[in-house]
Formats: C-alpha cells, structure tokens, sequence
C-alpha cells in the first residue's frame, strides 16, 4: 500500500471553485467512508480548509487510486469531474508526506507561515480516527506533521513570515492603519462560534473593540465564546452571545462584522447590509457607481461565480471597473455582476488594449478567466459590449462599516463591496493581496526541516515495512528449535535438566548469532529508496508462509490501534 494525495486549494483552483467544492462536515464523513469501502483505498481522511480540499488515502495501485479518488471528490463536492479535474493536483508517496509537512508548517497557507492549520490537521484526524478510516499508515503520517509543524514554528522565525487568516484579514480592512489604532473603541459582531470565528473574536478582543457579540446558530456555543472572552485576563472586553435570529438588529450596531459558518447559502445579502447602513445614517445607501448613485443595492446582480480583470464600460455593459475600491478584487467585480463565462477575445477593448491597463492582466491563467467571463454577459445583454472610455465616477467616501468574510463558500454577498461607506474584504481578496506578500527568510530553514523529515519519515516506513518478516523468519527458527529439542529429548532420555538447559541454551545461541547480522543488515537496507524487495528476498530465501507474515502485520496493526494516544 502507498500513500496517495488528490487535492485543490487556493494554488490550484480560483476561489469561485473552491467554494462550489467546499464540503460540509457530513460530507467530509461520506468522503472518507465511501473512500475506503472503495478497491484501491484501504485507509483515508479529508484535510478540508477554507482554501483547501485535500483527500489522503493509502492505495494499492496509483492509477486506480487517482482515478478513484478524482471521481470520489468530484461526487461529494457536486462539481462535475470535467470541471474537476483540471484544478486537481495528485502527489504519490514521498511528495505526498512532504506535501503534507509543508502544509503543516504553514509553507502552502494563504498566509505563509500561519499556524492555525495545525489545528485543523488535528481535527481531520481525529474525524479519521472516529470514523475508523484511519489505520496505521495515516495515523503516523498525521501525527508526524504535527510534530513537524511545531519543530518548524519553535525553531524557526516562520511565526515572522505569516500571521493567521484572521489577522491578515483585519489588517486589509485596516488599510494600512495598525490594527489596534483602527480596533479602538469599535463594536464588533463575529458570526459563528468555530475555530476561525473563536480565533476572530479573541484577535479582536485583544485589538482592544470595546465590545464582542457572538451570532451563532447554536446558541449554547455563542455563550461559552462570550464567557470565554469576557473572563480572559488577555482583554477588557464586554462580551455577549445573539441568537441568530438577531444578527439583523445587531448589524446596525456593529462598526466590524466577521462571518465564518458552515452555512451553504449567504448569511449577509447585500439588502441586509443595506438596511443596516441606512438605519445607522438614517439616508438610503448608494452603490459605488457615478450613473446609479442612489440605485438600491438589490438591483446589482450578485448571482456569483465567474472572475474577471478587466474591460472598457458601456452604457449596457454591468462590468464597472471604476467602481472597485482597493482591497477588493477587481475579478470579484465581475462576480457581482452576475458574469459566468464564455469570449472575451472578440471584445474590441480587450483585442486592442482599449482601457484596459495591461498590467492587470496578471497570468494566461487570469486571462482565461477574463475571455470566460465577457461571452455571459453577451449571453445576458445579447450582444458583445462595445469599447468606450468610462465616465468619470464620484470619489467613494470612506468606509465606516467594515466586514471580513472567511467561510468557503462565502457567508456574504459580494455585492456588498458596492455599498458606499462599506468596505469587505474576503477570501478571494485576501489570496490576491497575499500573492504579493514578502516570504521570511525563516522559510528557506523550514524548508530544509520538511525535506529532512520527509527522509526520515520514508526511512521509518520502509524498515517497518520489513519487520513483520524478520520477526516470521525468528518465530520459524525458534519453532525449528522448539522441535529439534524435543526430538533430542526423545533420543537422550537420560540427561537431567542442567544438560537439558545447556544444550537449549547453545542451540538458541547458535541460532541467534546466525540472524543477527542479517535481520540487522536488512533492515538497514530496506530503509533506503527501494529497499522493499529485501522483504521479498527474504520471504524466498527462507520460504515464509505469507499468511505467518501477514499475520504478524494484523496483529502489529491491532497494537498500534489499541495504543494510539487519543
């Protein structure tokens, strides 16, 4: 069995698939169920995050395993394999274990070097664990990441090069301002009351708000978060927990809302958003757009998911690049204008640069998107918008209604960035801004601990590999042993017991002395690259029952389950 990896995360695939394939907890359980109740999968679990989904399974044969595991992920996230398939990446034995050391070192995070995952690979065992789809293979690969993402963040500065999400997040709403200067005094409304939200409020309260409401739909869990909060010795912040039915009054209180729930719809509409603004102005809320200043919000579309960086504006054309504010994804734009996807190259303003700035066109990759998102909007308008200067808009106020949105897929609607007066800032916007991030130098050291780790982790699983045979070969010869002894008690009735030990003791001897070399000597050697076959050489050599063996593996697998720490 070999250890395989299908995944997509923020690296792979735009946010707009990530969060069509995000996975409710129910699911992540059938995922893994289903995997192993599958041929090539003997083991599995789910590392699922805001920006990734990751599937580890332990496999007899590669081919099917992807194949399998492609199609498994494909089912369960409802995105068509074809769809699917080009956003996944596949690693295979030691790149899946350094994939995976990377990944708990925070050296594949959004934010390089954050530490939260940790936790979450503490949580995706776990689930493995309860579910029994986790055997040996996958319970030493998980525990080992742990161990060498704490290595990686207590030897090293990495802590420097990364922050978690949630401040990352605070500090783009804070634009440039530090966090504590532009948290003081503010009301904040955190929605959810899990990891990341847990982890929102406490950044929070230690940034100094003056006040942290908890939203959650379990309400017992908002009130342990809020008395959590209120009796830190960390902050003095007042604390409370809402229903969620009073999300909507809280909203006209709140100067900061952070959503992060499991929820698969919108948990903020735009509308929502709206009201909140006028009942706190007291004046109907305007989106960023010069020809629709006092347009309700509701009439911008926010159907979501393509992207797109860029055209020139037209009368007909919903695509308003003028009215992006910094720290939100222009692609985003495109989303809230409802475009899927389709031909962007028969655009004159993009074939011939038009108004387009070409420096927004960033990678093939961001241009695809683009070329997708023009021929919908074709589609909608029913015809190809034509190339012209935008008109000047008015110049956007300053934000006072900040919002951070985490989930995957997202809790608010991205229309809400239209609003005057609001600024937000989510996932898509946060992997944009962290592309351009600075790497520590602390990175390059963490690096070396993941490729030395990766070695002696292999090391360890390939001289495993072969103790079950050594340990056949010395049960066969004690058992010839065992029965040369007795034969010789038959043929010399007459010695006593002292001659009998001695004689026992200087054939187990004998017999020791033989082994010990080899049986040293080979698992020296089946801890390098391919020294799996030294277990097939000696299982012929000296003619093992396979079943000896593969009993020796069952019974050391039970140990191992029955001992593993919780």
């Amino acid at each position: 069995m070999s250890l395989l990896v299908v995944g997509l995360s923020h690296r792979s695939a735009p946010v707009s698939v990530l969060e069509r394939a995000a996975l409710s907890t129910d699911a992540q359980a059938k995922l893994v169920q289903d995997t192993v109740a599958a041929e090539p999968a003997g083991e599995a679990a789910v590392l699922a995050t805001c920006n990734r989904i990751e599937l580890y399974a332990d496999v007899d044969k590669f081919h099917a395993g992807v194949a399998e595991l492609s199609t498994l992920l494909a089912q369960h996230s409802g995105v068509g394999l074809e769809e699917l398939t080009p956003y996944l990446y596949v690693h295979y034995e030691d790149r899946a274990v350094h994939h995976l050391f990377s990944v708990a070192c925070g050296l594949d995070s959004m934010v390089v070097g954050e530490g939260q995952i940790l936790g979450q690979i503490k949580d995706s065992l776990a689930r493995a664990q309860e579910l029994h789809t986790a055997g040996k293979l996958l319970n030493d690969l998980f525990q080992q990441a742990l161990r060498v993402g704490k290595r990686a963040h207590s030897e090293t500065g990495i802590d420097r090069a990364g922050q978690s999400l949630v401040t990352f997040g605070l500090e783009q709403l804070a634009v440039g301002t530090p966090v504590p200067a532009w948290a003081a005094g503010k009301k904040a409304l955190v929605i959810g009351a899990g990891s990341m939200s847990s982890l929102a409020a406490a950044t929070l309260a230690r940034a100094g708000v003056a006040e942290v409401v908890v939203a959650n739909r379990t309400f017992e869990r908002a009130e342990r978060l809020a008395g959590i909060l209120t009796e830190s010795d960390e902050n003095e912040v007042t604390a409370r927990a809402v229903r969620m039915d009073a999300v909507a009054d809280e909203l006209t209180r709140a100067d900061v809302v952070v959503s992060c729930t499991g929820a698969t719809g919108l948990v903020l509409t735009a509308e929502a958003v709206a009201h909140a603004v006028e009942d706190r102005t007291g004046a109907p809320v305007a989106v960023a757009d010069a020809g629709a200043a006092a347009a309700r919000p509701q009439a911008v579309p926010s159907e979501v998911p393509a992207r797109s960086t860029g055209t020139g504006a037209d009368e007909n054309c919903p695509l308003d690049l003028a009215a992006v504010q910094p720290g939100f994804s222009v692609m985003g734009e495109a989303a809230v204008a409802g475009m899927d996807a389709a031909t962007l190259e028969q655009h004159a303003a993009w074939v011939a640069g038009g108004t387009v700035d070409r420096r927004d066109r960033r990678t093939p990759e961001a241009d695809a998107e683009l070329i997708t998102a023009l021929a919908a909007t074709a589609a909608t308008v029913g015809r190809i918008p034509e190339r012209r200067r935008p008109e000047p808009v008015a110049e956007r106020p300053a934000p006072f209604f900040f919002l951070l949105d985490l989930a995957m897929p997202r809790d608010i609607d991205a229309a809400v960035h239209r609003l005057a007066g609001v600024r937000l800032v989510d996932i898509e916007s946060l992997a944009e801004a962290s592309a351009d991030a600075p790497m520590a130098a602390d990175v390059d050291q963490v690096r070396r601990i993941v490729s030395d780790e990766v070695a002696a982790f292999g090391a360890a699983q390939r001289a495993e590999r072969i103790t079950p045979t050594v340990v056949a070969l010395r049960t066969m010869a004690a058992d010839v042993v065992a029965s040369e002894i007795a034969r010789l008690d038959g043929r010399l009735p007459g010695l006593d017991e002292r001659q009998r030990g001695e004689i026992r003791q200087a054939v187990h001897r004998v017999v020791d002395k033989l082994l010990h070399a080899p049986t040293v000597r080979v698992k020296q050697l089946a801890a390098e690259p391919g020294g799996a076959g030294y277990a097939d050489a000696l299982r012929t050599l000296f003619d093992l029952d396979p079943e000896t063996v593969a009993a020796v593996s069952r019974a050391g697998d039970s140990t191992d389950t029955k001992d593993r720490p919780a």
